[in-house]
């Protein structure tokens, strides 16, 4: 079946990029389930188990149906580096997710969404993959529209936001690093290993890692109102089992750093589900920031689509 896809996106070279469009209008809505969710009295770190829990539970019998023979294939080295991803994976829920109770829906994803820039360097040291003039403007205009978006959401605060702005801006920082861990492993892997199976080791041990923590943490993990059970659920299967598994189909099609410059786009649409919802409000610098984004994120897919 993997083999398949390669002449899919041969003769469709527009398809990792809608598929990615696509992927971020879904995983916008992830901050507004968690802030619900954790209206609802759920704690952030059973958020982020349940959420790659019930996104493991529908992909098991998936996996083990259609790639069994695959699995069974897989080197030590597999098992080790998926289970890394799925470490880092786990890191950046619990940071990220954290963060959305301390301070505001954009604070939280601008500085969360600034990984392209560790990605790129480690991408350039590490794996001596060159950047495009292109790429390098993208992520200098994406950058500089999430710094505009924080400088922004800080001033609003100083009225009224989260519950302690720095605690929640260093975390949502935490999860940012972390998540290039993530999607660096995803992209060695993802060249050797389908998606069926890679997403399932990955969100597998991601899961594991997250429900170990909140069990030793002693956080609470069952006993929620039906309000909070459809969140966890609506964040298992829309941002993590779609939108997440979008991003990592494309990993095989785009480089690293392209996607991770798409994802700058999610605090445009998760700011206005939050403006719509929790009534954050905008100013015109965040505006400003919105569109500098966008202006990246063009610019990167130009230049990528160019090498």
């Amino acid at each position: 079946m993997s083999a398949s896809v390669p002449s899919i996106v041969t003769h469709r070279p527009w398809l990792p990029f809608v598929v990615l469009g696509v992927a971020l209008v879904i995983v916008s809505s992830a901050a507004i389930l968690i802030r619900f969710a954790q209206a609802e009295g759920v704690p952030s770190i059973t958020i982020a188990a349940w959420r790659l829990t019930i996104a493991a539970i529908f992909l098991c019998p998936l996996a083990l149906k259609m790639t069994s023979k695959e699995i069974r294939e897989f080197r030590k080295q597999d098992w080790l580096l998926g289970s890394a991803a799925g470490l880092f994976l786990a890191f950046h829920f619990a940071a990220w997710i954290s963060s959305l109770a301390y301070t505001s829906v954009a604070s939280s994803l601008a500085l969360v969404s600034t990984n392209p820039v560790w990605i790129a360097l480690v991408s350039w040291l590490f794996f001596r993959e060159k950047l495009g003039v292109w790429l390098m403007i993208g992520i200098a205009a994406a950058i500089a529209g999430s710094a505009l978006i924080f400088l922004s959401d800080a001033r609003l605060m100083q009225g009224d936001g989260g519950s302690d702005p720095m605690l929640g801006n260093v975390l949502a920082l935490v999860g940012s690093l972390t998540v290039c861990g993530y999607l660096l492993i995803g992209r060695r892997l993802r060249k050797t290993i389908s998606l069926m199976p890679y997403i399932w080791l990955v969100y597998s041990s991601a899961a594991m890692v997250l429900m170990i923590t909140a069990f030793v943490s002693g956080a609470t993990l069952t006993g929620f109102s039906g309000t909070a059970w459809g969140c966890l659920i609506g964040l298992a299967l829309g941002p993590q089992l779609l939108g997440h598994t979008a991003f990592n189909w494309a990993l095989k099609h785009v480089s690293a750093t392209f996607i991770a410059i798409v994802i700058l786009g999610e605090p445009i649409g998760s700011a206005l589900l939050a403006w719509v919802f929790f009534g954050e409000r905008f100013a015109p610098l965040q505006l400003a920031g919105f569109s500098m984004l966008l202006g990246g994120i063009y610019l990167a897919s130009r230049g990528e689509v160019r090498r």
